[in-house]
C-alpha cells in the first residue's frame, strides 16, 4: 500500500483510539470499554453496549501493515467472547495478508456481513446544499442532545450518549449540529490529524430527515476541513445494496467523495 493509502487507513484508527480516550476511566468502566492491539489489529470493545453497537465493537487493521497469523484471528474472537459481546465486525481490507485470513475468520465461526465502503475526497469545493435547517458548531450545552441523537441513530443504547457527548470541545475534534429553530436535529464530527480529516457520526433524528440536513452538515465539515488545510477527507458507511437505499452513501458521493476501499466485514452469525 502506498503512503497515501497508509495515511487514509491510519486516520480512522486514530479517531477510534481518541474516542476511547474521551470516555475517561469511570465511563470506560461503566461501558466496558477497551481498545487493545492484537497483532496488526486494533480491537475496539464496548462490553456493556447492546449487540447492535457494531460501530464501536469492531476490529480494524487486521493484516494491513503486515501478514497475520491464525492465532491473532482466534485471539480477537476470544476477546469479544470474554467481554460478552454478541455481535461485532472484523474488517477485512482487500490488501490484508495473508489470503488465508478469510478462511481463518470463517473457521472461527464468523460469517460475511454487509461490507463497509470507505470513501475519500480531495480539495475540490463541495456543491451547494438546500435545507431549511440551521448548521453550527456544537457547544458544551449541546452535549446531551448531541449524544442522544447519535446513540439513537447508531443503535448504541442510551448509556452511550454521555460518552459521545464528550467529543464536544475535545482537541482534534470539530463537532457540528443542525437545528430546526432551536430544536436539535442532526449531528456530524470532523477529526483532524496530520492534514487528514476523518468524518464520522453523521446522523439526523427521525422527525427531521429528508430536509437536506445531513448533506448540509457534511458540507460544513468539508468546508472547515478545507480551511484547516486537509489534503484528504475520509469517511465510511455501509455499502449500497439492491433493495436497501443508502441515503448516507448517496450524500457522500454527491458531496464529491469517491469510493476508495470496500472492506468485507466478518461477524458472529445472527441468532
Amino acid at each position: 500500500m502506498d503512503e497515501a493509502g497508509n495515511r487514509i487507513e491510519r486516520i480512522e484508527t486514530a479517531a477510534l483510539a481518541d474516542l476511547h480516550a474521551a470516555a475517561g476511566e469511570a465511563l470506560a468502566r461503566d461501558l466496558g470499554l477497551r481498545l487493545e492491539k492484537v497483532g496488526t489489529a486494533w480491537v475496539s470493545i464496548a462490553g456493556a453496549l447492546p449487540a447492535s453497537a457494531i460501530v464501536v465493537n469492531r476490529a480494524v487493521g487486521l493484516g494491513v501493515d503486515a501478514a497475520e497469523s491464525r492465532e491473532t484471528v482466534e485471539r480477537i474472537v476470544e476477546l469479544y467472547r470474554e467481554a460478552g459481546v454478541e455481535r461485532y465486525f472484523v474488517h477485512l481490507h482487500p490488501n490484508a495478508r495473508p489470503a488465508d485470513l478469510r478462511s481463518w475468520l470463517e473457521a472461527s465461526g464468523l460469517v460475511k456481513a454487509r461490507a463497509w465502503e470507505k470513501s475519500v475526497r480531495e480539495r475540490q469545493s463541495p456543491p451547494d446544499v438546500r435545507t431549511d435547517l440551521r448548521v453550527r458548531k456544537a457547544r458544551p450545552e449541546d452535549a446531551k442532545a448531541f449524544g442522544r441523537i447519535i446513540a439513537d441513530a447508531f443503535d448504541l443504547g442510551g448509556s452511550a450518549a454521555p460518552w459521545i457527548g464528550k467529543l464536544i470541545g475535545r482537541p482534534g475534534w470539530h463537532v457540528y449540529m443542525s437545528f430546526d429553530g432551536d430544536t436539535p436535529a442532526g449531528t456530524g464530527t470532523l477529526f483532524v490529524q496530520d492534514g487528514i480529516a476523518w468524518l464520522d457520526w453523521g446522523a439526523t433524528a427521525a422527525p427531521f430527515r429528508r430536509r437536506g440536513g445531513q448533506a448540509a452538515v457534511l458540507r460544513r465539515r468539508i468546508l472547515d476541513a478545507l480551511d484547516l488545510g486537509c489534503r484528504w477527507m475520509v469517511t465510511a458507511t455501509g455499502e449500497e445494496v439492491e433493495g436497501d437505499p443508502q441515503h448516507s452513501y448517496n450524500n457522500i458521493i454527491r458531496m464529491g467523495f469517491h469510493p476508495h476501499t470496500l472492506r468485507d466485514n466478518y461477524a458472529p452469525p445472527r441468532s
